[in-house]
C-alpha cells in the first residue's frame, strides 16, 4: 500500500505545476515518439521490399550483361549485351541444380491497338518465364517452346497495358502492333503492383525471346537470363557454377573482370535495404539525442524540485520519514514523469506512422515488442536521471532542511 502513498505523492507534485511538468516530459514523448516512427518506417519499407523481392519468384538467380573492363573504362550491369542464347541453353543443360531458365531482352517501345497507344516496356522471355517469376495468368495461356522456336508473334500483356489499350476489358486474340509489327495477345496477367523501387511490374508486354531479337529489335545478344535454382540451399552452390561456366565460356582467365553480373534474390534485398539503412540511422540518432535531451530534462527539474521542496523535505524527516522514503518519493516522481512521457510518445509515435501510411502512402509496420520496449526504456531513462537528483534529497540534514527559506 505505501507505493501508492509514494506514486499519489509524486502525482500531486507533477500536477502543482502542470506546464513544468508537461515541458519536462516533451523531451521524453518527442524521443520515443521519434523512435516509433523511426521503427515504423524501417520495418514497413523492410516489409516491402521483402514481399517486392519474394515477386520476382523462388529461388531466382539474375544474371545480367556487363561489369567488364574495357580500354580503361569499366561498365556496370546491363551496359553491354555480352549474353548470347547459347550461354543460357549451356546454363540449363550443363547445371542439374537449375529447373527453369529464360533468356531475357528489355526494350521501351510504343505499342498499339485498335482504341489507342501506349509506352510500356517489352520483354523478350522464354515460355518458363511466367513460372519463374511465379506469374499466374488471369486470361489465356502462355507461349509455347513451339512458339519461340518460329519466333511467332504472340504476346502476353499485364494490367496496365490491358486497361489503356483495351478499356472494354476484351484483349485475348487482339492485334498489338509493337514497333508496326502485329502480334496476337494470347494472355493477360494478374497484378503485381510496383517493385521495391517504384516500377510499375504491370506496365509490361512479353513476347517470346526470339521474336524480340528477329521481328522487333534485331539483337544478337541477350542481356540477362533469369534461372530457378531447384531449393534455396544450392542457390550458393548454382551461382557459383553458373560463374565459373560463364567464365569459361567467355574465356576469361585468372584475374580478369567478368563481362556478366550474377546475383541472387537475397542479394538484391540487401541492396534495396541499404539504401534506407543510412536514414534509418540518421533518424535513430537524431531519436536518441532526443531521449537523452529529455533524461537530462528530467535530472534538471527533479534538481531544482529538491531545492524548492528543501523545506518539505526536513518536515518528512521530522515527523520520521527516512532516507530511503525521500529516495523512493524523489525516484517515483522521476519515473512517473519519464514514463508517462514515453506513453504520451508512444501515442504520437502511432499517430505519426498512421498519417504517414494514410496521407503519404508510406508503408509502415510497428511491431508490440518496440511499443512495449519503448514504454520500458522510457521508465529506465526515468531511474538513470531521476536517482541522483533523489539520491541527494535523501541525504539533506533534516536541521539544515527546515532552516532553509
Amino acid at each position: 500500500m505505501k507505493i501508492f502513498v509514494v506514486l499519489r505523492v509524486a502525482l500531486r507534485a507533477m500536477r502543482r505545476n502542470k506546464l513544468r511538468t508537461f515541458l519536462t516530459m516533451l523531451g521524453m514523448i518527442i524521443g520515443v515518439g521519434a523512435v516509433i516512427v523511426t521503427v515504423s518506417l524501417g520495418n514497413g519499407a523492410k516489409a516491402q521490399v521483402e514481399k517486392q523481392i519474394a515477386s520476382l519468384g523462388e529461388n531466382v538467380i539474375m544474371i545480367y550483361s556487363g561489369s567488364f573492363t574495357r580500354g580503361g573504362a569499366r561498365s556496370g550491369w546491363n551496359f553491354a549485351a555480352t549474353l548470347t542464347v547459347e550461354d543460357s541453353l549451356a546454363i540449363e543443360r550443363e547445371i542439374p541444380d537449375v529447373t527453369v531458365i529464360s533468356p531475357e531482352l528489355r526494350n521501351g517501345s510504343q505499342v498499339a491497338s485498335g482504341y489507342d497507344n501506349w509506352s510500356t516496356t517489352i520483354l523478350g522471355e522464354g515460355p518458363d518465364y511466367l513460372q519463374i517469376r511465379q506469374w499466374p495468368l488471369s486470361e489465356g495461356a502462355m507461349f509455347t517452346e513451339l512458339d519461340v522456336r518460329s519466333a511467332s508473334k504472340v504476346a502476353v500483356i499485364g494490367k496496365t497495358v490491358a486497361d489503356q489499350l483495351y478499356p472494354d476489358g476484351n484483349c485475348i486474340g487482339q492485334v498489338l502492333r509493337i514497333r508496326n509489327v502485329p502480334f496476337i495477345v494470347v494472355g493477360t496477367l494478374v497484378p503485381k503492383g510496383l517493385t521495391a523501387f517504384g516500377q510499375d511490374q504491370d506496365d509490361v508486354v512479353i513476347v517470346p525471346y526470339t521474336s524480340s531479337m528477329k521481328r522487333l529489335f534485331g539483337a544478337s545478344n541477350i542481356r540477362a537470363i533469369m534461372a530457378q535454382a531447384a531449393s534455396l540451399k544450392s542457390m550458393n552452390s548454382v551461382q557459383e557454377q553458373i560463374t565459373d561456366l560463364l567464365r569459361q565460356r567467355h574465356k576469361i582467365t585468372p584475374g580478369h573482370d567478368d563481362d556478366f553480373t550474377v546475383r541472387n534474390q537475397q542479394e538484391i534485398a540487401e541492396a534495396a535495404n541499404s539504401a534506407s539503412q543510412t536514414m534509418r540511422l540518421l533518424l535513430a540518432g537524431v531519436a536518441c539525442v532526443s531521449l537523452l535531451v529529455g533524461g537530462i530534462g528530467i535530472m534538471n527539474i527533479m534538481l531544482v524540485s529538491v531545492t524548492e521542496r528543501t523545506r518539505e523535505i526536513g518536515i518528512r524527516m521530522a515527523v520520521g520519514a527516512h532516507g530511503r522514503d525521500i529516495l523512493m518519493q524523489f525516484l517515483t516522481e522521476a519515473v512517473a514523469l519519464s514514463a508517462l512521457g514515453g506513453a504520451l510518445g508512444i501515442a504520437s509515435g502511432l499517430g505519426g506512422s498512421q498519417l504517414l501510411a494514410t496521407h503519404m502512402n508510406w508503408p509502415t509496420l510497428t511491431p508490440t515488442a518496440w511499443i512495449a520496449g519503448a514504454f520500458v526504456f522510457s521508465a529506465l531513462v526515468g531511474i538513470f536521471f531521476g536517482f541522483y537528483p533523489a539520491w541527494k534529497a535523501s541525504k539533506l540534514d533534516p536541521i539544515d532542511a527546515l532552516r532553509y527559506e
